[in-house]
């Protein structure tokens, strides 16, 4: 297989031959005026944080491998070649049952098992505070448990590799300290701490903050509060969600800044409603609202999101929208960068790379990313053209 396309990060025209599962070959097609109709070619997009789609969320209790096989399989259209199947809050049967399934997917499908190469257990233990617990159910929050997270990845088959915690629920030092001898990310998020327990927690091994700027009080003391205190620490790599409604213009250009691109890291955190049409819906009996403007928020208010309704892609755009990253960073920091952290295969464009790629086009900057090409494992997933 030959593509012939722009590189996304020195824009040079090339033709890339595809032989079996890698890039065999990366040759030079001429000067770049003379190729500008071309599209462009990168690496495609890795997502930590994804809870489902289209009416499928990978915490429902009655999630079959079926079910979770054919909700990684839609992403191919985004862009997206692998992502971290999100389980929130909810029982300890339910949450088994979960990651069973996701195991199961992965054991009975080969591209599943590379569209899944960890799983996020985002709670339950977390703040039981309004705001900082955001959409996460309150009868279901309860203290860091050791031992009912090995049940956990007993049944995931030992794949969980991205745990979201509070720093301040009982046990959550002594979790962080076990999570990280085991080689899991442990990440800080739906968090009321103090500075000083977030200093501890990142002392005993936290490498991440969760949607930084989600997940929080409406309304703050100016500082010190948990945000100033993540932002400011050089530890912590930030996930944010880059969708035009979590995060405005301003707080996303301060987390970049502040952070570094190489430590800022994308996520479009999709609910389970992503793809569904404006309306009320009930999952594990609370009430989510999809708006006609695009957010999904607990239903009868505004500020509380339960989400996002839209995919990495449109993520990545809205940052190259409103910062002054280039389209290689925003591109990386969506795929290659949390690869890195989760130290997961950096998909480059190189002779030897795997090829997964993603072939798009980007008009101008403020303008959207329109996938024309998904290509994983040296095979086209999703053909747009």
């Amino acid at each position: 297989m030959q593509i012939q396309a722009r590189r996304y990060d020195n824009l040079e025209p090339v033709e890339l031959t595809i032989a079996g599962e890698q890039i065999e070959r990366i040759s030079p097609l001429g000067a770049a005026g003379e190729r500008l109709d071309l599209p462009y070619v990168s690496p495609p997009f890795f997502d930590h944080q994804i809870n489902g789609y289209d009416g499928v969320w990978f915490s429902d209790e009655e999630l079959t491998a079926e079910a979770a096989i054919a909700t990684g399989a839609a992403h191919y259209q985004f862009g997206v070649t692998r992502l971290f199947p999100t389980l929130i809050t909810n029982s300890f049967a339910a949450l088994s049952q979960g990651f069973a399934a996701l195991r199961s997917a992965c054991e009975q499908d080969a591209a599943t098992d590379r569209m899944f190469p960890g799983f996020h257990l985002e709670g339950p233990y977390l703040s039981g505070e309004d705001g900082p617990r955001g959409a996460h159910p309150k009868d279901q929050i309860r203290p860091a448990d050791w031992e009912e997270f090995q049940r956990l990845q007993e049944a995931a088959g030992g794949r969980i590799l991205l745990v979201t915690i509070a720093p301040e629920v009982e046990g959550a030092i002594d979790f962080i300290e076990r999570a990280v001898e085991s080689s899991l990310v442990v990440s800080i998020g739906h968090t009321a701490a103090s500075p000083e327990q977030i200093r501890a927690a990142v002392d005993a091994g936290a490498r991440m903050s969760t949607h930084l700027g989600n997940g929080a009080h409406g309304t703050l003391r100016r500082h010190p509060n948990y945000i100033w205190e993540q932002l400011g620490d050089a530890r912590l790599a930030a996930g944010v969600i880059s969708d035009g409604h979590h995060l405005p213009p301003s707080v996303l250009r301060t987390i970049v800044a502040a952070k570094g691109v190489e430590n800022t890291l994308i996520t479009c955190d999709a609910s389970g409603l992503a793809g569904r049409p404006p309306g009320r819906y009930e999952f594990e009996s609370v009430e989510v609202e999809v708006l006609e403007r695009g957010p999904i928020v607990i239903a009868g208010q505004s500020q509380i999101l339960a989400g996002s309704g839209v995919q990495t892609d449109v993520c990545v755009a809205f940052i190259l929208r409103v910062t002054d990253v280039s389209l290689a960073q925003a591109i990386d920091m969506a795929g290659r960068y949390p690869a890195r952290l989760f130290e997961l295969d950096e998909i480059r464009l190189r002779r030897g790379s795997a090829a997964d790629l993603m072939v798009f086009r980007y008009p101008e900057r403020g303008g959207d990313l329109t996938i024309e090409q998904t290509i994983a494992a040296g095979q086209v997933r999703y053909d747009g053209r």
